[in-house]
């Protein structure tokens, strides 16, 4: 009776500490404008936009890019590593959570002394005296009664910093797919320049024979044969570069996939010969709202650590206050083992405790404010979040107004650098004009189609960056882990 009287009681105090010191919480301002910097695109309806939360494969739609995408979340060692600091996080709340509840303990013990009897006058004979006394039962120890919200403030917080957490796991996984993405885009674009240059040096090298012909019957010169010889090493160099961009490229890719490539996935991939081979991505709404950078996962994190700054002054206001400690035990106790557990044996004890902060030279008043400053750095760390991101949408969006006519323009100037080799070296080969024409235009060519490469590299690489930009794709991702019971009673 007396320990059920005692649990109920302990329990009842525990869910009785009620308010908490937590200031309100208001979200700052979003430090941007309400509009993008675009060529005044028409606002799209909220549903135009829903393609964004779908899960990446939707965006993401080349096979082999889905492939390597797939085993890059299963192996990246970045991502697994963001896993296990979520798990932490969830583990410090179940830890702060524990403190709102007593801790219960089963104790059983002994005590035997041997006592000298002329001490004590209890005998004036030599023999010693025994005490002993035996007790078994079970307790709750220094128990601290949350009344101001000390303890609830700090499980907040902790709360809010491991779903922060679970945030930048989305953030890392969501920037994993964007890495994978441009890996393969790079090792693509670095492939599809060893075969046009593996083409030009071939052409160069049938120039090259063509201008010693001309030279060895005296209708060339040494110059123009020196000139030929000296644009074959160019294209020879340049092959080279080439491959071992790609070899790096590769590299890259693998450390994203987090595990070797498979001999069937390098072969999915040697299928991808040009950039116009890789399945083209879906066009991202125009006239999209800015505040759909609110859907980041990088900013509702930074939101967290806000909230739990903002926690934290709470905790730190409670510190003011008394704290209330409860000691308590009940069980049995005898002096002889075999009556220990007999009718009458039994024994309680409660033991409460009350301290208050008279003089501790400042430390307390020192620590509310460093929570207040903390909250205002988190507020500011919050606000250069939007910042940023909202920066890296305007510029997504220009590259998307721009780079279309970019990449138009730079295959109508390969055709028409084409054209100018074709009839330069026409003309060298009828003796109207001398190599130099030729090896002008052919380097022209060239250039050209390495250009045309790296402008539709950038552009798809855009596309990336603004889905990424806008947090498409990470909304249906790890779902929050609600608070235990304690969370919402308390």
């Amino acid at each position: 009776m007396r320990a059920s009287f005692l649990l109920h009681g302990i329990t009842l105090t525990a869910l009785l500490g009620g308010c908490t010191m937590i200031p309100h919480y208001h979200r700052p301002a979003a430090p941007v404008s309400t509009t993008w910097p675009s060529s005044g695109e028409r606002p799209t309806h909220a549903k135009d936009d829903t393609t964004l939360m779908q899960d990446w494969r939707d965006f993401y739609r080349d096979p082999v890019m889905q492939t390597l995408i797939a085993t890059a979340l299963e192996n990246n060692r970045d991502l697994r590593i963001a896993q296990q600091q979520t798990a932490a996080a969830s583990s410090q709340f179940d830890i702060e959570n524990a403190a709102l509840f007593p801790t219960l303990n089963g104790t059983a013990g002994a005590n035997i002394q041997k006592m000298n009897s002329h001490i004590w006058s209890l005998s004036r004979t030599d023999e010693p005296i025994y005490m002993r006394q035996y007790a078994v039962g079970f307790g709750v120890s220094a128990y601290e009664v949350d009344l101001w919200g000390r303890i609830r403030s700090a499980s907040r917080a902790s709360f809010d910093r491991y779903m922060a957490s679970a945030l930048n796991q989305q953030a890392m996984r969501l920037s994993i797919i964007s890495s994978v993405a441009m890996a393969m885009l790079n090792w693509v674009a670095n492939n599809q320049a060893v075969t046009v240059t593996q083409n030009v040096l071939e052409n160069r090298r049938h120039t090259y024979d063509l201008v010693k012909q001309t030279a060895e019957v005296g209708t060339g010169t040494q110059l123009d044969l020196a000139e030929a010889e000296a644009s074959l090493h160019d294209a020879e160099t340049n092959l080279q570069i080439y491959t071992r961009q790609r070899a790096e490229a590769l590299d890259q890719l693998t450390l994203l996939v987090g595990t070797p490539l498979t001999d069937a996935m390098i072969r999915s991939m040697s299928t991808k010969t040009s950039l116009d081979s890789i399945t083209a991505f879906p066009v991202v709404p125009a006239g999209l709202p800015s505040d759909m950078i609110n859907r980041r996962p990088d900013i509702a994190a930074s939101e967290g650590e806000l909230r739990a700054a903002n926690d934290d002054i709470g905790a730190a206001r409670a510190e003011f206050f008394p704290k209330i400690q409860i000691t308590a035990a009940n069980g049995t106790a005898s002096n002889n083992i075999t009556r220990l557990f007999q009718s009458g044996m039994g024994a309680w004890n409660v033991a409460p405790q009350i301290t208050l902060p008279l003089f501790d030279a400042g430390r307390l008043t020192a620590q509310l404010k460093q929570a207040r400053a903390r909250k205002r750095e988190e507020v500011a760390r919050y606000e250069r979040t939007i910042q940023s991101a909202f920066r890296e949408v305007a510029d997504a969006l220009a590259g998307r107004e721009t780079y279309l006519g970019q990449m138009v323009a730079q295959q109508a100037s390969v055709a028409a650098n084409q054209r100018q080799y074709t009839l330069a070296l026409q003309r060298f080969r009828a003796g109207y004009d001398p190599y130099l024409g030729t090896l002008v235009a052919q380097r022209a060519w060239y250039t050209a189609q390495l250009a045309a490469i790296t402008t539709q590299l950038q552009a798809l690489s855009n596309t990336v960056t603004l889905y990424k930009a806008l947090g498409g794709g990470w909304g249906t991702e790890i779902p929050p882990r609600k608070a235990p019971l304690a969370e919402h009673i308390l």
